[in-house]
């Protein structure tokens, strides 16, 4: 997962949905920290089922974020902002929304998970969490490092 073209997010999802393949379309975002910053990678996969898939992401860097809280939110607000900016300006479906957050209480994360599923599912959109298979929260932690 390389590259570095530029292009517009909506325009390019509508083309390749438009394109008569099958994709099912699943959002995500991960975030890690470093010394004096943190990254976020939001992604979008198109998942052709019995034949792969193809990741398109945004990674951006900010102030170092110290509270889980907050890092974790953002991971919320990314993967909802794309998500609406998908289904409002592409007209395209999307599938799932990826939570890096884990279902297990001895988690530190799943302390956001069901205020982010909550804020997720109000909006009309479907969440999945760890352990379930998260195609998008998996390309968007593979691109954080």
């Amino acid at each position: 997962m390389g590259g570095r073209r530029g292009f517009d997010v909506c325009d390019y999802v509508a083309e390749v949905m438009g394109a008569g393949d099958k994709a099912i379309l699943y959002v995500g975002c991960d975030s890690q920290n470093y010394r004096s910053y943190t990254v976020y990678v939001t992604t979008v996969v198109f998942r052709y089922p019995g034949s792969g898939a193809h990741v398109i992401y945004r990674k951006e860097k900010v102030p170092r974020i110290e509270d889980m809280w907050t890092k974790l939110w953002g991971e919320t607000e990314r993967s909802v902002a794309l998500a609406h900016l998908l289904r409002e300006e592409a007209g395209v479906h999307v599938e799932q929304i990826d939570l890096d957050f884990n279902q297990d209480p001895a988690h530190p994360s799943n302390k956001l998970l069901s205020a982010s599923a909550g804020y997720i599912q109000s909006l009309g959109f479907q969440s999945g969490a760890k352990p379930d298979l998260l195609m998008a929260a998996w390309a968007a932690d593979a691109l954080c490092h």
